[in-house]
């Protein structure tokens, strides 16, 4: 566990824009397992330039840890009250 804080930490410091593998695991906080399983599975970009090695875009792992944003309560309610505005009937 501290050897991957260690390794954040060096990432954070310099915002690398492509990692590793080893380092998008621990960026994305999660086991090399289901990295696998999402690259072998193409959800998630990756690229392989010399056909072996797998590279990330810190980019594109950001917007695809933020993907299916789910709404607010407030939220909700804002779209519930605007629906019904718009269609009271007359």
């Amino acid at each position: 566990m501290e050897q991957n804080k260690q390794v954040l930490d060096r990432l954070l410091e310099h915002i690398k824009p492509v990692l590793t593998f080893e380092e998008a695991c621990i960026y994305c906080g999660m086991s090399s397992s289901s990295m696998y399983k999402h690259t072998s599975a193409n959800r998630i970009p990756y690229y392989k330039p010399e056909g072996k090695l797998i590279y990330f875009k810190r980019e594109e792992l950001d917007e695809w840890m933020l993907r299916n944003r789910q709404s607010t309560q407030e939220e909700r309610v804002e779209i519930a009250n605007s629906y019904t505005a718009k269609n009271k009937r007359k």
